[in-house]
C-alpha cells in the first residue's frame, strides 16, 4: 500500500524523523486558517502541495509557495481538482516553509533482484533524481543493508560517506538515517524515500517530502494500517474481491480470467493477450488477474465469478485450472455449483480448460451439466482463442 505524503510525514514524526508542521485540507477555504497556524514559525511562508500517489507533482504545478493565508487559498483553489498523471487532487497539504541550504536524496528499499535491502543516497536531491540516476549514476550511492542489523550508527555513516558527504554533514545525517530505518523496520515497509532530505541554513536536517510503501503481508501486525487505506479511490471490484479474500487485480480488458496459482494466471494473461492480437486484431485483452489458489470450492468459484461478472467490460470468462492438490473433478463441481448459486446473474459465456489430476472426470461433469454458458476446451491455446473470439463478438 502506497501512502500519501501527509501520511508518510505523520509516520516519520511518529518515529522521530525531523519534519515540519503541516495540515491537510480538502476545501480551499480551509487553506487560509491552516496556513496561519502552520506558517506561524516560518514568517507566514507555507508550501501548498497536492496529495496524490504519483511523482512529478512539482513539474505539473501541484506544488506552490504561498507567503500569506490569501495566497495559500489561491494556491489551493488552483491545485484542488487538478489532474496529475491521471490522479485527481482531492486534498492538499499545507506545509511550513523552510530556508533550504542544500537538498539531498535518501531511500531504503527492497532490492528484489539481489534479494536484499538497499539504501540509496545522494548529495543532489530534488525533482530530477531519476535523471541523475540515469545520466550520472556515480552521484547516487547504492549501499546494501543487512536486514538482521539494519542501519545502526556505523551503517548510517558508511552510507553518508559513500554518498560523498563531509564529516560535519555525516554527523548530522547519521541520526536521521537511523530513524528512517526505524520507520522501514517497525512499519514493515518495502520503500521509504525522502526527496528532498534537506539541510536548512542553520544546519538542521529535515525530511521535507516522503514516500512510503507498506507490505500488505504484514497487515496482521499493524491494525492501525487499515486507517491509511484510500478507500475513496479504490477500485470497487478490487475492494469487493479483497473483502472476499480473493487475489484480484483489475485490468483494462474484456476477457475475465480465473486460474489456480499465480504462475498459471500470469501465463493465462499472456496467452489471452497473444490470442487477442492474433485472432481479433487486438479487440480482446485480459480484464483481470484472479488467482483462486489451491482450492476451488463452489463458494470460492462463485465469489470469483461474481466479481468478474460484475465488471461491465468483461464479455467472456476464461477459467484455466490445472488439477494438482485440488483435482479437476472437484473444480468442475465447483463451477457447476457456482453457476447454480449465481443463477440469472451469470450472463456471460465461460470457456473452461481443465488439465491435470482427474481431468477426464472433470470434463465429464461439465459435459453432463451442459450449462448453456459453458464451453469446454482441451488446450490452453484453444481456450484462449475461444474466449478472445467471444469477447470480440
Amino acid at each position: 500500500m502506497d501512502l500519501f505524503e501527509y501520511q508518510a510525514r505523520d509516520m516519520f514524526e511518529k518515529h522521530g524523523v525531523p519534519v515540519l508542521a503541516a495540515e491537510v485540507v480538502t476545501e480551499a477555504s480551509d487553506a487560509g486558517p491552516a496556513a496561519e497556524r502552520v506558517g506561524a514559525d516560518s514568517g507566514g511562508v507555507v508550501v501548498v502541495k497536492a496529495q496524490v500517489k504519483v511523482g512529478g507533482r512539482g513539474k505539473a504545478g501541484g506544488v506552490k509557495l504561498a507567503k500569506s493565508a490569501d495566497e495559500a487559498v489561491a494556491a489551493a483553489e488552483q491545485i484542488l481538482g487538478m489532474d496529475i498523471k491521471g490522479h485527481t487532487v482531492g486534498a492538499v497539504m499545507i506545509a511550513q516553509g523552510a530556508k533550504i541550504a542544500e537538498e539531498y536524496y535518501f531511500s531504503l528499499l527492497l532490492d528484489r533482484t539481489n534479494r536484499s535491502l538497499l539504501a540509496m543516497c545522494s548529495k543532489e536531491g530534488g525533482m530530477d533524481i531519476e535523471t541523475l540516476a540515469e545520466e550520472r549514476p556515480e552521484a547516487l550511492a547504492r549501499v546494501p543493508v543487512d536486514a538482521n542489523t539494519g542501519i545502526d550508527d556505523a551503517a548510517a555513516r558508511r552510507i553518508a560517506e559513500e554518498a560523498g558527504f563531509e564529516a560535519g554533514d555525516v554527523d548530522a545525517l547519521a541520526p536521521v538515517l537511523i530513524r528512517l530505518w526505524d520507520v522501514y523496520k517497525n512499519e514493515d515497509a518495502t520503500l521509504v524515500e525522502v526527496n528532498p532530505l534537506v539541510k536548512t541554513e542553520d544546519g538542521t536536517i529535515l525530511a521535507l517530502d516522503g514516500k512510503v510503501t507498506l507490505d500488505g503481508n504484514a497487515d496482521f501486525r499493524h491494525e492501525d494500517h487499515a486507517a491509511l487505506e484510500d478507500a475513496a479511490s479504490a477500485d470497487p471490484l478490487e475492494a469487493k474481491a479483497k473483502g472476499l479474500g480473493l487475489n484480484y487485480v483489475k485490468l483494462d480488458g474484456n476477457v475475465g480470467i480465473i486460474g489456480n496459482g499465480a504462475g498459471l494466471v500470469m501465463s493465462t494473461l499472456d496467452v489471452v493477450a497473444y490470442a487477442g492480437e492474433d485472432h481479433t486484431g487486438g479487440k480482446a485483452k485480459p480484464a483481470n488477474f484472479l488467482d483462486i489458489g489451491g482450492g476451488a470450492s463452489a463458494e470460492v468459484m462463485s465469489n470469483g465469478l461474481d466479481v468478474i461478472l460484475g465488471d461491465d467490460q468483461v464479455k467472456s470468462v476464461f477459467v484455466n485450472v490445472f488439477g494438482g492438490i485440488t483435482a479437476c473433478d472437484a473444480v468442475a463441481n465447483g463451477i457447476v455449483a457456482a453457476l447454480k448459486i449465481l443463477g440469472d446473474e451469470a450472463t456471460k459465456p465461460l470457456v473452461v480448460r481443465l488439465d491435470g489430476n482427474n481431468v477426464e472426470e472433470g470434463r465429464a461433469i461439465l459435459a453432463e451439466a451442459a450449462h448453456p454458458l459453458v464451453t469446454i476446451e482441451a488446450t490452453m491455446d484453444g481456450a484462449a482463442r475461444k474466449a478472445a473470439e467471444l469477447a470480440a463478438g
